[in-house]
């Protein structure tokens, strides 16, 4: 069955040609060109991954993926002319999994497109280091992850992370005592390369030590200097 697209752009033209290719792709779209329309149908209807803009009428693009985000999971591409590191910071801690810049050459929207639905496409079985049981939890001493129900907690008390925080913890538990370059957890969590921005990760790091390492006085995520980081089974 082929993935299911919705276009949330209100540049007639663009989202016009964004379709035409991804039906060439063999890709089913809709569209929609309102803030407040696409979040009702993103609502009531399934779709593989969504792609929105951030300057939309009726209702911005980031407050439809804010909602969006807390009623139902999907992947959602940014598609804005902003390109400030603020900018994409602010798009990806709203739960984004990925950004793109107007203007956009097509192959890269559609490479980006195959990258995005293949890594939020159902896992295959997770790293052997990583203690997962059947329900679909990951342990690490005292904190326990539910993947399917989105929530984490330690000692029975629950972590609030966002969209970004929670795909890259689960990365990291998913290959304990594997070290995972800075480049590494930005491919896999944010789904394509910062050039030259991979500081982005050490920022959704220093938010995860901020609501559990620094909170329950453990020492859960460790930097190896050069190298990247990495959550040891040990939990020393």
């Amino acid at each position: 069955m082929s993935a299911r697209i919705l276009i949330v752009e209100d540049e007639e033209k663009l989202a016009r040609f964004i379709e035409l290719e991804l039906v060439h792709e063999g890709y089913e779209v809709k569209k929609s060109g309102n803030g407040r329309e696409a979040l009702d149908i993103a609502q009531d209807e399934d779709f593989d991954l969504i792609l929105l803009d951030i300057m939309l009428p009726g209702l911005n693009g980031l407050e439809v993926l804010r909602r969006l985000q807390k009623v139902k999971q999907v992947p959602v591409i940014l598609l804005t002319a902003r390109d400030a590191v603020n900018d994409k910071v602010a798009g990806l801690d709203a739960g984004a999994v990925d950004y793109i810049t107007k203007p956009f050459a097509i192959e890269e929207l559609l490479a980006r497109i195959r990258v995005a639905l293949k890594i939020h496409a159902p896992k295959k079985e997770p790293s052997k280091e990583a203690d997962v049981h059947e329900e679909g939890t990951i342990t690490w001493g005292s904190l326990v992850m539910n993947i399917p129900s989105h929530t984490v907690r330690y000692n029975g008390h629950e972590i609030f992370l966002t969209n970004r925080e929670f795909l890259m913890l689960r990365t990291l538990l998913e290959n304990q005592n594997i070290v995972l370059s800075r480049d590494t957890l930005l491919n896999r969590v944010c789904g394509y390369d910062f050039i030259g921005e991979t500081n982005i990760v050490d920022v959704y790091i220093r938010y995860l030590r901020s609501k559990i390492d620094n909170v329950f006085q453990v020492k859960m995520i460790h930097t190896v200097r050069g190298v990247g980081y990495v959550i040891k089974s040990d939990h020393t």
